[in-house]
């Protein structure tokens, strides 16, 4: 399988900071590639060294063989964004605004009815071709952003938090598209603060933390290595600490944190949860498998312990 994105140990400084570390990755034809990593981990910066909008310090980057710092036009060509922003001109209608895009990509006049049509059916938006951009829900913007990085055929498509904001019934919309388009043959970048979206779209990905690429694999291979097991959530109102931490030292292969949601308790095996419940008096809220979430709070640290 062909490489559409090979980066070897590529550095990004701004002035005493570092923002990319040493990073080095493949992301393959026709898969599905996650870039995951809390604010400030420099997934945006990491982007934008492949778009040629920022000039990588040091080490080596390539897409399509081609090197983003010399050939960010010809890259462009081949590339479309879903950004985190819509910039949609809400003075104009959906029609009006993808052929202005059309027109920018130098799309031939005789040909853009016709992709503007398909795309627009596409993403299910064909009945508000007519619309105002006022006039359409949060959802239909974020599908018609779809649209227009689509515009140009992108053999390589990058998703920046594409489903930030959207309610479940349009983001697994927008999840059979991601998937549609992977079985056409693109190959995606899909950066999301959702870990089930990456769990359900992604085939390999990465975790990045403060600039360092800190774990990588495919969500299975994830989730076996760093948080393997099950976990049960019990709720802070009717489960007391003290319950909990008398469970973790009895239970020394069993892993105890807090947040928001109340206490969660990961063991090995599921059995091993259902017999934790002699030492809990209170009904788990949720019992689960490990998932991705709990690898992404595990290796960026942002998993409490006891004493925090």
């Amino acid at each position: 399988m062909s490489v559409v994105v090979s980066a070897k140990g590529v550095e990004k400084k701004f002035g005493d900071f570092t923002a990319v570390k040493n990073t080095t990755l493949n992301i393959r034809q026709g898969e599905c590639f996650g870039l995951l990593g809390p604010n400030g981990a420099g997934k945006s910066t990491f982007i934008n060294m492949l778009y040629g909008v920022v000039r990588r310090t040091s080490g080596e980057l390539k897409i399509f063989h081609m090197d983003p710092n010399i050939e960010s036009r010809s890259i462009k060509k081949r590339v479309g964004v879903v950004t985190q922003e819509n910039a949609l001109d809400e003075s104009l209608t959906v029609w009006e605004n993808m052929m202005i895009y059309a027109a920018f990509l130098s799309i031939p006049r005789e040909k853009r009815k016709d992709q503007i049509d398909s795309l627009l059916k596409f993403m299910n938006l064909d009945h508000k071709k007519e619309a105002n951009i006022r006039h359409l829900s949060g959802g239909m913007r974020r599908r018609l952003v779809f649209v227009r990085a689509l515009m140009g055929n992108p053999e390589f498509i990058v998703l920046d938090e594409p489903t930030t904001g959207l309610d479940p019934a349009v983001r697994h919309l927008l999840w059979g598209k991601v998937k549609e388009l992977k079985n056409r043959g693109c190959t995606i970048l899909l950066t999301t603060h959702y870990m089930h979206e990456a769990e359900v779209l992604c085939d390999r990905l990465v975790i990045m933390n403060k600039g360092d690429v800190i774990a990588e694999g495919t969500p299975k291979e994830l989730i076996n290595k760093y948080t393997p097991g099950y976990v049960a959530v019990y709720s802070a109102q009717k489960t007391t600490e003290e319950q909990i931490n008398s469970l973790s030292t009895k239970k020394p292969n069993f892993l105890f944190s807090k947040d928001s949601t109340g206490f969660h308790l990961r063991a090995p095996t599921l059995k091993d949860l259902i017999d934790s419940r002699q030492e809990i008096t209170s009904e788990p809220d949720q019992i689960r498998p490990a998932n991705l979430e709990d690898v992404f709070l595990k290796t960026t640290g942002q998993e409490l312990s006891a004493d925090d």
